[in-house]
């Protein structure tokens, strides 16, 4: 079942310039994805942990905890996906030469599962964190300690391996898929129900993760937008929580877009089987889905609070903004010198003398003495 395009010769014999060609296109951009892919979640990873040993006892540790998760896991998901599929690449797609007993296409499958769905559950379980951290702070602060996010961080991805060995429990292998490269689900000639039943248990899955992240998104950027603040550090906590809202809108329209297609290709196989077109719409969507894992830890390389802040003055110097800065100091120091001036007057003292070379008296001295404290108090203020 090999679907490589073989082009012909001048005198009606096949070649293969064609799909040698194609071949060595493929293996170069899986070689340049899987090598972005390790050195930007590399990068996110060190970002994140630096981050959590800062903000450990906080409320933001747990966030940051499940946010280091996901891009250990898309890392993961380079490393093994990635080096399995240039293994095949090497070995020219000849699955019954070096996989006759069907143990390769079956790890392969269940890893293309667990990495698939780990990103998309764990980003649904720290938009319900932060919705619980928003909405219930004092809840969150007593029961989500890291300890706590630890546990379900470990059940996020057991959760993910019973979902890669659900066609294994029901009896129901992985398949090769049309272009040879790859290990999913049954795909094609599907009629037992089985097979429709994992197809639409693994869209539904997905499909769930999403709009519950949805939800809880929409939810905790409604109660930040309607809350009034009452003290500076209620003001410090929004502004960890904005930061993380933002990250958590990111990560779930790049999942939104590079997902949907491919679930719901799978759910729409599931439900009315395969079609002359369904092996290029999956191959087409799974390209998409691939790109989930590359874009994912830019989120938090570049959607930090310090990038962001950095980002701003270097929009706000474009735009010109320094003048309104500098008549805001002119207009902040005539008022201090309004406020001295009237501290001058009402504080009741009258200098007896106003020639700066004759020597001061007792009144001027206690005067001079008066309006420097409270110049100072005023500085402080």
């Amino acid at each position: 079942m090999n679907n490589s395009s073989e082009s012909m010769a001048p005198g009606g014999a096949p070649t293969n310039s064609t799909y040698l060609t194609e071949q060595k296109i493929s293996i170069f951009f899986s070689i340049v994805f899987m090598t972005v892919g390790i050195i930007s979640n590399s990068m996110a990873i060190v970002i994140l942990m630096k981050a959590y040993q800062r903000f450990r006892k906080k409320s933001k540790a747990s966030f940051l905890l499940f946010a280091s998760g996901l891009v250990i896991t898309d890392l993961f998901g380079h490393l093994i996906n990635g080096t399995i599929a240039l293994f095949v690449y090497a070995s020219k797609r000849d699955w019954l030469r070096f996989d006759r007993s069907n143990i390769l296409c079956s790890i392969f499958g269940m890893c293309m599962v667990f990495f698939g769905l780990c990103p998309l559950l764990l980003g649904c379980v720290m938009a319900v964190e932060r919705c619980i951290g928003v909405t219930k702070p004092i809840f969150h602060s007593t029961k989500m300690t890291s300890r706590h996010a630890k546990i379900i961080l470990g059940m996020v991805w057991l959760f993910g391996v019973f979902v890669a060995l659900v066609p294994i429990l029901t009896l129901r292998d992985y398949h090769i898929q049309g272009s040879r490269t790859w290990c999913f689900l049954k795909t094609e000639q599907i009629e037992n129900w089985l097979d429709q039943f994992n197809l639409l248990f693994f869209s539904s899955v997905g499909f769930l993760a999403l709009a519950i992240s949805f939800l809880c998104n929409a939810t905790t950027g409604l109660t930040l937008l309607r809350s009034k603040m009452k003290s500076q550090q209620y003001r410090q906590g929004r502004s960890h929580h904005i930061e993380m809202i933002i990250q958590l809108l990111a990560i779930m329209c790049v999942c939104c877009i590079c997902w949907t297609p491919f679930l719901f290709t799978m759910a729409d196989i599931g439900l009315n089987g395969d079609s002359l077109d369904s092996r290029k719409t999956i191959l087409f969507s799974l390209r998409m889905a691939t790109w989930n894992q590359i874009l994912d830890p830019w989120v938090y390389i570049l959607l930090r609070k310090t990038v962001l802040k950095k980002l701003f003055r270097i929009a706000r110097s474009c735009c010109g903004v320094e003048i309104v800065r500098v008549h805001t100091w002119e207009f902040s120091s005539f008022k201090n010198s309004l406020k001295v001036a009237t501290i001058s007057d009402s504080s009741g003292c009258v200098r007896t003398n106003t020639f700066p070379n004759m020597p001061k008296s007792d009144t001027d001295q206690k005067c001079e003495l008066t309006e420097t404290k409270q110049l100072f108090t005023l500085r402080d203020n």
